[in-house]
């Protein structure tokens, strides 16, 4: 809610949105190829690219969550010093900075 906190976007959740919307599990009033852009801009949202360093953060990461999505943003999170806004009780088990 602060306007001085930067908000992105990660590359792991549109892949997410992505996937679920094609399998008819997360219904769009748009396609997100239209959607996910204008809400991003909309909100002020930067897009986070999902980065080799990030993915190879996964051999470090205890198999506490097996989400691949969730263990994704984790990484990024980690790697980019970052706070994932987030309810699940399994993120917050890692050295990740949390909010809720």
């Amino acid at each position: 809610m602060d306007p001085d906190n930067d908000v992105y976007l990660s590359a792991v959740s549109v892949w997410e949105i992505a996937l679920k919307h094609s399998l008819g599990n997360l219904p769009l009033p748009t396609s997100p190829e239209r959607f996910i852009p204008i809400q991003r801009e909309r909100h002020g949202i930067t897009s986070l690219p999902l980065e080799e360093q990030a993915i190879l953060y996964l051999s470090k990461l205890p198999l506490l969550h097996r989400d691949p999505f969730d263990r994704g943003l984790i990484c990024q999170a980690i790697q980019h010093e970052l706070t994932l806004l987030t309810p699940d009780p399994l993120i917050i088990q890692y050295p990740v900075r949390t909010a809720w």
